[in-house]
């Protein structure tokens, strides 16, 4: 089975990703992981990349798709791509070598990513990955019922892993979030859009409730496809 998965910051992409790899086995391939990997080591390919990424600038596809293709042609099989294609191009590529059997596209609404992400907290110690997140979602909007319960640390405002203060990210604010959304809207949508005219299947599922439930309904949709 060959996966995409698209959806908005702060959709948990990441998180259903790891969770479909634990349950059915895929390989998890984040482009974002990679690259960010390759930064900490100080590898050619890290430097080549930070230097982009500090001036704000988009990776070149071509860069890119030779990562990609490198790691797709160990894997072979089983694969689920996170934060790739990101341009049509990178598309275009991506389905010239090798065969997708469907996207999955997280759905949810504007408003509710703007409250989930604005109330993430990360650890304030840099060495170490503590994360949580202080909204208790539950309303309904537009017919869909939200049921999104809150990540609490044990002890008020510290990290559970190391004990220091937890601290909300820069681009964690409303004011970025929304620049965030509006750039991936703008950047998604004609890749998405090249993928359905070339007959690839687009499994859609909201970002309603707890990831486990997501990625059960994600694994009947699976199954209703015929694709487990």
């Amino acid at each position: 089975m060959k996966l995409i998965i698209f959806g908005p910051p702060g959709s948990g992409k990441g998180t259903y990703s790891r969770l479909l790899k634990e349950r059915i086995g895929l390989n998890k391939i984040s482009t974002g992981d990679i690259f960010r990997a390759e930064i900490k080591k100080g590898s050619e390919l890290g430097k080549k990349v930070e230097c982009y990424l500090k001036e704000g600038k988009l990776i070149p596809d071509e860069i890119v798709n030779e990562v990609v293709k490198r790691i797709l042609d160990e894997v072979k099989d089983n694969f689920i791509l996170d934060g790739y294609p990101r341009t049509v191009e990178q598309a275009n590529f991506l389905l010239e070598n090798y065969k997708i059997d469907a996207v999955i596209n997280i759905k949810v609404h504007d408003e509710i990513l703007i409250e989930k992400i604005s109330a993430r907290r990360i650890c304030s110690n840099p060495n170490c990955d503590g994360n949580y997140n202080v909204a208790n979602i539950q309303k309904v909007i537009d017919g869909v019922e939200y049921n999104l319960p809150p990540l609490l640390p044990k002890n008020d405002m510290r990290c559970d892993k190391c004990g220091s203060p937890l601290i909300q990210r820069d681009d964690d604010k409303p004011e970025i979030i929304k620049k965030r959304l509006e750039v991936y809207y703008q950047q998604t949508k004609p890749v998405l859009d090249f993928l359905i005219l070339q007959g690839i299947k687009v499994i859609e599922i909201w970002m309603n409730q707890e990831p486990e439930k997501i990625v059960e309904r994600l694994i009947a949709k699976l199954k209703e496809e015929n694709l487990i």
